[in-house]
């Protein structure tokens, strides 16, 4: 019997990137007939033609199948409806945009195949075509939610992963509403082997990341998987207490034994306003994590699936 390999495809406004994909991974297939594959192509609210594109795709081959959410979820929430649904032996999820090259996957199932990995990933070895400024910042991200968090996240790491079923049903069993993959794939372990390679464009049109997209990205990863930032603020609470009261001392003993009004009410000034924006940022950090709570406890669903061509499917998750 066939062994299935269900390949998780992500697409926001990919109209024009869609068809260059599916016949890339028809080619792969082809290449690859010990193998059974299913597309499952996950629509996160378009609002291009990208639906009607699916639609096409899945009218032509029964191995295309399509998730169309009732609005943006985002691209976490897809990639949890993929897992969710995939029927696979094997598991892989993908960009729509061809960064992600499909030419990869034989070689991705034969170190599987061996039963020496669970995963096989991938990560890019440059980032030509980045821009500067989003690349230093990227690494810098990667060297600090290694240093204080337990995920294991590798720089350069994508989406772009194969995996076994026994690896993606831990992955579902990890059902939070706050989600940041690249963090829980490095959480949960397993075996993964790394493939890397050169950094490839998008065939066609524009990326859905900016700058502060990511940073805001960035974040939800650090809160998600690391307790640090409210560690750094309790010590800072403590370090100013013990500031402020050794101040007062040198306050007292001042005016007791030299007589000398303490004077320089602009230095006060700075040190009050320093002080007050330190607290600020302290109750900042704890309001991410209160908030992550707050959408947490209120169990909303991961996604909501407006359309479908897969029969005895849960629309609401």
């Amino acid at each position: 019997m066939k062994k299935k390999i269900s390949l998780i495809i992500p697409s926001y406004n990919e109209q024009e990137s869609l068809p260059i994909l599916y016949d890339s991974l028809c080619g792969v297939a082809e290449k690859m007939p010990d193998y059974e594959f299913e597309f499952l192509f996950v629509d996160d609210g378009s609002t291009d033609g990208t639906k009607a594109v699916l639609r096409k795709l899945a009218a032509e081959d029964k191995r295309t199948i399509y998730f169309s959410f009732s609005r943006n979820f985002g691209k976490e929430s897809a990639m949890y409806c993929g897992f969710c649904n995939a029927k696979g032996d094997y598991v892989a999820v993908m960009d729509a945009d061809m960064q992600d090259p499909p030419s990869l996957l034989p070689e991705m199932v034969k170190d599987l195949e061996t039963g020496e990995y669970d995963s096989v990933a991938t990560r890019r070895v440059s980032r030509q075509g980045e821009p500067p400024i989003r690349s230093f910042f990227a690494r810098i991200f990667y060297r600090i939610i290694n240093k204080i968090s337990d995920a294991d996240i590798v720089d350069g790491a994508r989406d772009f992963r194969l995996m076994t079923r026994e690896m993606v049903n831990a992955i579902i069993r990890m059902c939070e509403y706050n989600r940041f993959s690249k963090g829980i794939f490095g959480w949960i372990g397993f075996r993964t082997k790394w493939i890397p390679f050169e950094n490839i464009e998008r065939v066609a049109g524009q990326t859905k990341w900016n700058f502060w997209g990511l940073f805001k990205y960035s974040l939800d990863g650090i809160i998600n998987f690391s307790q640090v930032p409210l560690v750094l603020s309790s010590w800072m609470g403590i370090f100013f207490t013990i500031l402020a009261f050794v101040m007062i001392l040198f306050v007292i003993v001042r005016r007791l034994i030299f007589g000398d009004p303490v004077q320089g009410w602009a230095s006060l000034v700075c040190i009050i306003t320093l002080i007050g924006g330190i607290q600020l940022f302290c109750i900042g950090i704890l309001g991410q994590y209160i908030s992550k709570m707050y959408l947490e406890v209120k169990n909303r669903p991961h996604y909501i699936i407006g359309e479908t061509n897969e029969k005895n499917v849960n629309r609401i998750k």
